[in-house]
Order: structure tokens, then sequence, then C-alpha cells
């Protein structure tokens, strides 16, 4: 079964009650047993929910994954994979990343004992470089938010397979239909279903996806003993979200790519960071572990961060907005938006600086996005 397809059937058959052709919203708290000891399956909506079931069957298809586990944000799903740790143990971590993971890890799990290394994941020597005795996982995101960089998760896997450690794929930028990390090697997939997957900005989820037995018993333990877990109605428009997974992604990735194109020609551009350049240095690697390059572009306008704030409030069609992975096109600027948790000095020496943008691609018609940022250049 393919893509389009499975995003559609699996996990979605009729209700067995009504014929309901679409999974319906469960909207119980608990279920009634007909006798102690003996349910159905179903006793307790933070721990199962049919609607919730049918939307982790789904994605987990989706990442050719065993296991799937829903959540109801991306941190949510990305703490759940944490607590496969203990306290002592130690992680690498891609230094260009999501802020909000940098936060997590930085000002919360630390203070449990967890110790973070970040490093230039893009150069593997440097990845086994920051390896130690008490390694046990391995976190990186590709392409990474907001620079997108491209990292090699075939030859991460085969580095923490080495190290008895985890590799652990956020995978939300390439969303399961560019990229499988569990093909490659990777052990645990997360997404942030906010985004793409979701697809229309109104509803917050997170997903986590993996094939070892061990992983997912452990997670799902966690998800339940949390309780960090979508209600039904999340999960429902979650799901319908996903169905249309494919066709957004393909128009995403060609708008992405003539709007990287449009700002790489212009001589008022300084950088442009898209992997279906040819320029990107990831591009090549991109073309073997991915099916196209999704729908995120960053670039450094010249001018400096002045010019940058007035490009940025000048967007008509673009909203200036958090998040991203829509149907509408968004601009962000990271460090006062979704990277504004991670100190200035670390961010200007990773490279996110105060004159970037951070573009979401939407569908929108192309000759309109193009439009929109050719007069927002010339605020």
């Amino acid at each position: 079964m393919e893509f389009a397809t499975k995003a559609i059937h699996v996990g979605q058959d009729a209700d067995p009650t009504t014929g309901a052709t679409i999974v319906p919203i469960y909207a119980t708290s608990t279920y009634t047993q007909p006798a102690p000891g003996q349910h159905l399956g179903f006793d307790y909506s933070r721990s199962i929910n049919p609607t919730r079931v049918a939307l982790e069957r789904c994605l987990a298809s989706l990442e050719n994954a065993a296991h799937g586990l829903a959540f109801a944000s991306g941190m949510a799903a990305t703490s759940a994979v944490l607590n496969l740790l203990s306290a002592g143990d130690h992680v690498v971590v891609t230094d260009d990343l999501y802020g909000g993971t940098f936060r997590l890890f930085d000002k919360v799990l630390a203070r449990y004992g967890l110790e973070f290394s970040y490093v230039d994941a893009t150069a593997i020597d440097r990845v086994e470089g920051a390896m130690r005795k008490n390694t046990r996982m391995v976190w990186i995101e590709t392409p990474t938010n907001p620079l997108m960089k491209i990292v090699d998760i075939a030859a991460c896997a085969q580095l923490a397979r080495a190290w008895n450690a985890v590799l652990a794929v956020d995978n939300t930028f390439a969303t399961p239909y560019l990229q499988n990390p569990l093909d490659l090697g990777a052990d645990v997939v997360v997404h942030s279903t906010t985004k793409y997957i979701g697809g229309h900005s109104d509803t917050v989820g997170g997903f986590v996806a993996t094939s070892r037995d061990d992983l997912h018993a452990t997670v799902k333990f966690h998800q339940n003993a949390v309780g960090g877990v979508p209600g039904p109605f999340d999960s429902f428009l979650t799901l319908r979200g996903a169905k249309t997974l494919a066709l957004r992604m393909r128009e995403h990735e060609r708008n992405a790519q003539a709007v990287a194109t449009f700002l790489a020609a212009r001589p008022d551009v300084e950088s442009v960071y898209y992997p279906g350049l040819p320029s990107h240095p990831g591009h090549e690697l991109a073309k073997r572990q991915m099916r196209g390059f999704g729908g995120m572009v960053s670039f450094v306008p010249r001018g400096g961060p002045e010019r940058t704030r007035r490009i940025a409030s000048a967007t008509k069609i673009f909203s200036l907005a958090e998040s991203l992975g829509g149907v509408e096109s968004l601009v962000c600027h990271p460090v006062s938006m979704t990277h504004g948790a991670i100190p200035k000095e670390v961010r200007d020496a990773r490279g996110v600086n105060d004159a970037l943008l951070r573009l979401s691609v939407g569908i929108e018609a192309q000759a309109d996005i193009i439009a929109d940022l050719d007069q927002a250049l010339k605020a």
C-alpha cells in the first residue's frame, strides 16, 4: 500500500457500531465494563481512546513503524522519549535545533541529572568525538531548525549502535512523506504533528514512532503515567490533516523551491538555506536520504537586523507568526520567536543571528507568494 493510500485508510476502518466511514470522535473519559477486570480493550481515555488509536496506527504506518504513540504536543512527545534515560546519562545533540527542544534539555532535564553535548552533527567525526561511556542517546533534526542543515541519518545510526545508544530523529520538517528515518537505521522518530501532519494550524500534537518493542513499551508506559496525551478532538483533527499530507507536501515543496531560487538570485539577499538548492552543502545527502526537500526556507537579507524586521512586518500573504507547516505561508524571526530560549551568544555562534528569517512556504498560488516576498524586500 502506498503512502497516500495508507494516510487515508490505515487504522480507519468503518465504525463497527454505526458503519460511519470516518473515525468518530470518541468523547468519553471512561468505558463501561461488563464485570470487574473485564473490559473490551478500553478502560480509561488517558490510557487508550479509539480516536487516538486510529491516529497512532495511521501515523505509524506512514513512518513504516511497528508502533506509534500520540501526544498532546511535540514537546510532550520529546519529553516522553527522553524518559528512556536516567540521571547520569549523556545525550549528544545536533547544535542547530528547535529552541523549545533546547529549553527542555538545558533548563528542565539537565536539572534531573541528564547531560547534553551540542555538536555540528553534519560532521560525523564531531558526533563521534562527543560520545562518552555514559552516552545513551543521539538526538538529531534533519533538516535542522532553522538553518536547514542535513544530517546523515544512516551514519549516525551506525555510530549510535556501536556505542549502544539510541538514535532519535526529529522528522518534523521532512515529514514521513519525504523521509523515513527508521528505514535508515534510526531507533525513534519524533514529530510535532502541530506542523505538517496536522497541516491546518488548528490543533497541537506530537507523535513518537519506533519498531523496537522495548522502546515502545517504555515510552508507552510514560505516555500513560505522565499523561501528556491528546484529546479525541485533537486526534480527529490530526488524523483528518494526515489524509492530505501527500498532496500538501508536493505543493509546499514546489513553492519552497521557487522561493529559494527567487531569493538566491537577488543581490539584496546574503544567504539562502534550502537543501533543494545545488549550492546547499547538504544537497547531495538530502537527495540520497529524502524524497524531496520540503517546504521550509531560511534566509538572511542584506542590510542587517533592521531591514530584516522591516521585511518581516511588510508581508501581506506571509503571516508573521510562530509555528510552521500549515497551508498558509508564515514568516518567523527566530531570535525573537522560536529560538528566543537559546542564549544570544549561543545563537550567534551557531549562525542563528538577528538578521535571519525563516519561511514556512504555504500552498497559496506560487505567483502570489513570490510577489509578496518581492514587495516586502523592497519595503
